[in-house]
């Protein structure tokens, strides 16, 4: 509930600065979909990136017991396949970016209330995906964590699947709702 809550207070602060980008795999799809320039795609990843490092650093230097719990770096749960994961990654990416598009890229979209939305979305995909593979959706919350903690057991599961996530879910919404007819 707390990293929703989290997504909910950043996107409303983010909004007129960034659009809210905060997630890689958001950021593609919006390069893919042509929402914005390849260039500022790649300044925001490469903050986005710089951020969860420096997020993970802070928590190793504040919280003690994080080290001991490799700082969050997320990994496949008991039991569950690497296929199981790409899957999961690929499918709570996939919600994810659809509200982000249905909400804050449509023009007829809610923008004011997107953010509630999208945390929403993020709270409902961590209810479902954190048993399964930590539930990522984004490839900067997995490689601060990852980097710092020297934890990096199948983490391009944390790429691959959000990114196809993302982008499936960018492409089917600009191609089947905002192109459509009004």
């Amino acid at each position: 509930m707390a990293h929703g809550l989290a997504i909910v207070f950043l996107a409303f602060a983010t909004a007129n600065i960034s659009g809210g980008h905060m997630n890689p795999a958001v950021t593609f799809a919006a390069v893919v979909n042509r929402k914005i320039s390849g260039a500022r795609g790649l300044m925001f990843v490469s903050a986005q990136l710089a951020g969860a490092v420096v997020g993970a650093l802070l928590l190793l230097a504040t919280i003690p017991d994080a080290a001991d719990t490799n700082l969050g770096a997320h990994a496949l749960g008991p039991d569950v396949s690497i296929s199981m994961g790409l899957v999961m990654e690929i499918v709570v990416t996939f919600v994810l970016v659809f509200v982000i598009f249905a909400t804050a890229v449509d023009p007829g979209g809610i923008a004011p209330l997107a953010p509630l939305a999208i945390g929403l979305a993020v709270v409902v995909d961590h209810m479902v995906a954190i048993p399964i593979t930590g539930a990522s959706m984004n490839p900067a919350r997995s490689f601060g964590p990852a980097l710092v903690s020297g934890e990096w057991a199948n983490h391009w599961i944390y790429w691959l699947g959000p990114m196809i996530g993302g982008v499936l879910a960018g492409v089917m919404y600009q191609v089947v709702f905002i192109n459509r007819p009004r």
